[in-house]
């Protein structure tokens, strides 16, 4: 079943970029929205997720660009580690801006789009979305949002779109480049690479009308932070 035209946020980088080519060569059409363009010649607006004006204005745009939307996958994610008392507040409130409520406003915007052809969305929690770890009350407070959003989206648009919650564990990714050694996996951490990961959130779009794949969860074997 083809996959359409996907938008995907993160896109540029990680796990975006990755879903990006799993999209590609599914012989979908990726749409990259992102605070940088892909190295990929991939359609694609440069946003600020945590503008919430800016990203709902890319994605209407996009929309008439490529004749409407049929999936969203919303891989954009940041983090700000440490103590609640020790992380700046702006940055603290960054991360929920871009992780919740910039998923939130992307979905948001391709709703029409989403219900007229009874598209698809991918959310992406973390197995932080649904266990807490000291120095992560940031992203634990995001990711445990996406998870309550996507969960009460599901029940709203039961029947008109297809909704899946996606809760990946640890992957070799650039999240966490540029974080201090203590926040840092080990460098014999076994993590999973991004485009096995992709290929999941390309099976939940890739479901016939009807069937839906509610939740994933995908960790690596030896993944720390689950169960």
């Amino acid at each position: 079943m083809t996959v359409g035209t996907v938008l995907i946020t993160g896109g540029s980088s990680g796990l975006g970029a990755a879903t990006a080519e799993a999209v590609a060569n599914a012989g979908g059409r990726p749409v990259i929205l992102d605070r940088v363009a892909p190295s990929a010649d991939y359609e694609h607006e440069e946003v600020d997720l945590a503008d919430r004006r800016g990203a709902e204005d890319a994605i209407r745009s996009i929309s008439q660009r490529v004749d409407g939307i049929d999936g969203v996958v919303a891989c954009a994610g940041i983090d700000a580690c440490g103590r609640l008392e020790d992380v700046d507040p702006d940055e603290w409130d960054r991360v929920v801006l871009v992780n919740l409520l910039g998923t939130a406003a992307v979905v948001r915007a391709a709703l029409p789009d989403l219900i007229a052809r009874q598209g698809r969305v991918v959310t992406v929690a973390s197995t932080l979305g649904l266990r807490a770890l000291s120095d992560a009350t940031a992203y634990c407070a995001s990711k445990f949002g996406v998870v309550g959003f996507t969960r009460a989206l599901s029940a709203e648009t039961a029947g008109r779109i297809g909704v899946t919650l996606l809760v990946p564990g640890g992957m070799h990714t650039p999240f966490f480049d540029g974080r201090t050694e203590q926040y840092k996996p080990p460098p014999d951490a076994k993590l999973n690479q991004p485009h096995d990961v992709a290929q999941a959130i390309l099976f939940a779009l890739s479901q016939p009308w009807g069937c839906e794949v509610r939740e994933l969860l995908i960790a690596p074997s030896m993944e720390g932070s689950w169960p």
